[in-house]
């Protein structure tokens, strides 16, 4: 049997004004997202916060975020649904 690569561990740990606070709408900052994008190679983008129109990617983008976060029950899962208007 071949042997498996071990999987090399990426520090996603967030830092200094990378996070926005609870009272801000919880959710990364436009750093916080660029610093983890390079870290891993992802495209996170910014959340849909204004108005869009139906049909549109952006309101597809939120109709399956506020599905997904449907659960979140802690203090900036909260927050960031109330951010994405959900």
């Amino acid at each position: 049997m071949a042997k498996r690569k071990a999987k090399t561990k990426v520090n996603l740990s967030v830092g200094r004004g990378e996070k926005r606070s609870v009272k801000q709408g919880a959710g990364l900052t436009a750093k916080g997202r660029r610093k983890y994008n390079r870290k891993t190679g992802s495209n996170l983008k910014a959340p849909v916060t204004g108005k869009v129109k139906k049909g549109s990617k952006a309101a597809g983008r939120r109709k399956s975020f506020c599905a997904r976060s449907k659960g979140w029950t802690g203090e900036r899962g909260k927050a960031a649904r109330r951010r994405w208007k959900c």
